[in-house]
């Protein structure tokens, strides 16, 4: 089999796999509250890490690094998993899944604004374009297509969508200064991460569960969400010939996303969360055109 044909399966795969995960995050939030959630899901993510770094032949990375490095790695873990995941899943235990999965779904746009003044890049015309367009969506999405209204959905889990898309984003910058091995890295973050939630799980919510169902949820948000995945993705794009025959397929995942949330959650998906969605893709494509041209 040829490697486009293999980054093709990879990306499918991601896609696929990816689609999935809002609607395990509403319905293991049914089980389990957000705090429980982030804390069983992030052992199972740096159990299925490390058993990759193990297969790698690369364990003995965890111990090469620099003191400035596991600070590094700090950083990340208190801004990914820590902060973004207890963000988001609360998000998604104050909306509908089909609102707060789109709302997400636009940190790439609030990425590019950040590095305006975090990495010193221009704004273009092309980038006002597309965050008109994407947060016409936005507006789309959370007013239940009533524009003039905000009270379609509970403000705080929309306020709360956003902004786990800024902290994603700046976990992403972060990220950037990051040289190390990619699985290396992401498990790192995990591990600092971790005595950050336990120590939040015993504060604020109760490490026992009730319903093994809600554990059964977290080890799939483990392993396809924060784990397994994104070596996947990474795979793809190391095989691809041109990023873009794989990235493209990315634009996929929220409209599958959809039809998941619809069967397995049970949601009737409103008009107005098709057509934001279709704004906010419209405008991901607009601000990735020119990044192809470039």
């Amino acid at each position: 089999m040829k490697n486009q044909q293999k980054a093709y399966l990879c990306a499918i795969a991601t896609v696929l796999l990816w689609s999935t995960v809002a609607s395990a995050f509403k319905i293991t939030l049914g089980y389990l509250d957000p705090i429980q959630l982030l804390l069983y899901a992030s052992l199972v993510s740096t159990a299925t890490l490390g058993l990759i770094l193990v297969l790698q032949g690369k364990t003995s990375l965890l111990f090469s690094c620099s003191g400035s490095q596991y600070l590094h790695s700090l950083q990340l873990g208190l801004l990914t998993p820590f902060l973004y995941y207890l963000i988001l899943f609360k998000a998604y235990a104050l909306l509908p899944a089909q609102v707060a999965q789109p709302l997400n779904y636009t940190w790439a746009l609030t990425l590019t604004y950040l590095s305006i003044p975090l990495l010193g890049q221009r704004i273009k015309t092309r980038e006002i374009a597309a965050g008109i367009v994407c947060y016409l969506g936005v507006v789309v999405i959370s007013t239940r297509g009533e524009m003039l209204s905000f009270s379609a959905f509970a403000p705080l889990g929309v306020f709360l969508a956003l902004a786990s898309t800024v902290v994603w984003s700046l976990s992403w910058i972060l990220g950037t200064r990051d040289d190390r091995d990619p699985v290396l890295s992401l498990l790192l973050a995990f591990l600092f991460g971790l005595p950050f939630i336990f120590f939040a799980c015993v504060l604020f919510s109760n490490l026992s569960v009730s319903d093994p169902r809600g554990l059964l949820g977290a080890a799939y948000v483990g392993i396809f969400e924060m784990g397994i995945t994104f070596v996947f993705w990474l795979k793809a794009l190391k095989l691809s010939e041109n990023t873009a025959k794989v990235g493209n397929l990315i634009f996929l995942s929220p409209f599958l996303s959809l039809v998941f949330i619809r069967f397995f959650v049970g949601e009737e998906i409103y008009a107005s969360t098709f057509i934001g969605l279709v704004f906010i893709v419209t405008g991901l494509v607009i601000q990735g055109l020119g990044k192809r041209r470039a």
